[in-house]
């Protein structure tokens, strides 16, 4: 299937809705019945302020965090005009990709 990699960054301190910005994105994902989100942190990066954010020993609030989404193009449409009426910035990479599964798939969990 043809579709989007879509990835946001974000950073473990930032919150909307009372919930980590990374949560409340993939819970987004997951309530707009998209097929998954993976949230991942990161040891360290920089952005656009040029800041460098890192996961330090004792406070892991400036970790930077990848949200990562394989979705179609009706998928990507429907999450980026969702995410556009939201009151919040955040960064994206959005890049063309191939995606589907390969070898004997496992029977959905509702289906057993």
């Amino acid at each position: 299937m043809k579709g989007y990699l879509v990835i946001f960054f974000t950073q473990q301190n930032r919150r909307y809705h009372g919930k980590m910005l990374g949560d409340w994105v993939v819970d987004l994902a997951q309530q707009m019945g998209l097929r998954g989100a993976t949230l991942s942190t990161a040891i360290e990066g920089f952005g656009h302020s040029r800041h460098l954010h890192s996961a330090h020993f004792f406070e892991l609030a400036d970790q930077p965090l990848e949200i990562r989404l394989a979705i179609s193009e009706a998928e990507s449409q429907r999450l980026f005009e969702r995410l556009q009426a939201e009151d919040f910035s955040l960064f994206y990479i959005k890049t063309p990709i191939e995606f589907g599964h390969l070898g004997k798939q496992a029977p959905a969990p509702d289906a057993a």
